[in-house]
């Protein structure tokens, strides 16, 4: 919206972020709110055909209320949907290409557990901060400390990942995260959780 003598307000960038594959949960996140990003994460053996209509389907729902769509691990699909960007991992297409490919208008979202410079980045996700068992194969957890390591180091919004909790909000703000990705906890109570995740990171 324009603000005073005409400039535009960026959008603000939003502080919770939704992984996950699940339509429904996608609906019930956004009935709760517009103020998040979602971000689609299929597992490995889901098909490029099958990825894609997902993320169609997705990013119509995101469309309709104002939200941010990513797509996790697939830079291609996030390019042919017409996403917002994406987010890419350690084993993912360096970040350097990923922003090649999307262009720079769009959101990349990269995966750090410790500090580093990357100025293609436009947040990083940082983690695992805590156990999870909603992705297998992560590194040991780094913790609150390991988070705001990064946090003291970066440019750009830290995004905590993994494991992550409402209870758990409050510490990972106080050492300079600016918000969290939620997953395990979203999937159990989709809309309870925004609502508590949404107040936490208030």
């Amino acid at each position: 919206m324009p603000a005073q003598g005409g400039a535009m307000v960026e959008p603000i960038f939003p502080r919770l972020h939704v992984v996950t594959a699940s339509l429904p949960i996608v609906e019930a996140v956004l009935s709760v709110s517009s103020q998040v990003a979602i971000q689609v994460r299929v597992a490995d053996d889901v098909t490029d055909r099958d990825a894609y209509a997902l993320t169609v389907e997705v990013l119509s729902r995101c469309r309709a209320r104002g939200a941010m769509c990513l797509v996790n691990d697939r830079v291609d699909i996030a390019l042919a949907a017409g996403a917002d960007g994406a987010h890419v991992g350690a084993d993912d297409l360096p970040p350097a290409a990923a922003r090649k490919v999307l262009g720079r208008a769009a959101v990349l979202g990269v995966t750090l557990r410790a500090p580093a410079d990357v100025p293609s980045a436009s947040y990083f996700g940082v983690g695992p901060a805590f156990e999870t068992s909603t992705k297998d194969g992560l590194p040991p957890p780094i913790g609150v400390a390991g988070v705001g390591a990064v946090a003291d180091a970066s440019h750009v919004p830290v995004i905590a990942i993994a494991g992550v909790t409402p209870s758990r909000v409050a510490s990972l703000l106080a050492v300079g995260a600016y918000g969290v990705a939620a997953v395990g906890a979203i999937a159990r109570d989709p809309v309870g959780a925004t609502e508590q995740f949404l107040k936490a990171l208030s």
